[in-house]
């Protein structure tokens, strides 16, 4: 049987106490299963937001999509996720990255490094989280046990290596970084590429006792009867792709209602997507979506 569908919204913006609060209250409405914050400077500071959201909802789960690793000490890390989720209730999902945007390390006066040292770094943040918060003995201590819920969100070979060791949940953005952009440009993924990406993650994954959850950062969602003219802008910001390419991507989803349903199961089918997040700007145009696919 697949796994049941869950979809998250990463929320971008940020806002007044009371903004912020209609915000995630609206998500609910829409019947999102999981608030989510990225950690970017110049957007929300992740665990306030995800404190407030929790306070403002009932149902949804929060989580941070995704933590840059290079920000945050391990040890001051693990005292921020304890609070949180015992703040939240049990709500909160941690997710982890490396970090991708060379510009906001060097704002913050923070070492970027190599894309091996990055890793590295995230590595040890999940090794030493998982010994801290593992302990009977850390204060604060997180309610959910035996752990927080671990995304990371991945897309290199050793990333994919860290996601099939340690994550409860794999994340793929279906796209990779720009070589020599600073700003965190991303070149979206084929759909042939990302088949490539997901089977190495499962051979990998192969000894795990429990398979994880598969989730993918949909970049662009729109109920059209145009397709060729929804996608436009994105043919325009990438050249390398043709039309007919843009529309196969598998982090857009473009056409009628049906067909966007449709394609949302071919992602489950395809490459085990069973949880997808969209973003902010595209939280009202994908809630018809999930009424659709409730309880699929």
């Amino acid at each position: 049987m697949p796994r049941p569908f869950r979809f998250g919204v990463n929320l971008l913006e940020p806002a007044p106490a009371g903004e912020w609060r209609d915000t995630c209250r609206r998500a609910e409405e829409l019947g999102y299963d999981v608030i989510l914050v990225p950690d970017h400077l110049g957007l929300p500071a992740p665990f306030p937001a995800l404190v407030a959201a929790a306070e403002a909802t009932e149902r949804p789960r929060v989580g941070t999509f995704v933590l840059n690793a290079g920000f945050w000490n391990p040890a001051l890390l693990a005292r921020e996720v304890a609070t949180t989720d015992a703040l939240t209730g049990g709500r909160l999902e941690l997710g982890l990255g490396t970090g991708y945007v060379q510009a906001e390390h060097d704002r913050a006066g923070l070492p970027y490094g190599s894309p091996g040292e990055r890793v590295d770094r995230l590595r040890r943040t999940v090794e030493e989280l998982g010994r801290l918060l593992g302990g009977e003995e850390h204060r604060p201590r997180p309610v959910q046990r035996p752990r927080v819920p671990l995304l990371i969100g991945a897309g290199g070979d050793r990333m994919l290596r860290l996601t099939a060791e340690h994550a409860d949940i794999a994340a793929f953005t279906g796209a990779r970084s720009v070589p020599g952009s600073t700003t965190g440009r991303l070149a979206p993924l084929t759909a042939e590429e990302l088949d490539g990406r997901v089977a190495l993650y499962r051979k990998l994954a192969e000894g795990r006792a429990q398979p994880a959850e598969l989730n993918l950062l949909i970049q662009l969602v729109a109920i059209t009867e145009d397709r060729a003219a929804a996608v436009r802008p994105l043919v325009d910001r990438a050249p390398d792709l043709s039309l007919e390419q843009a529309l196969g991507l598998p982090v857009v989803l473009l056409g009628t209602l049906d067909q966007i349903v449709e394609q949302v199961r071919d992602r489950r089918r395809r490459y085990g997507f069973s949880y997808l997040t969209v973003l902010e700007p595209h939280m009202e145009a994908f809630a018809p979506v999930i009424e659709a696919l409730r309880g699929e």
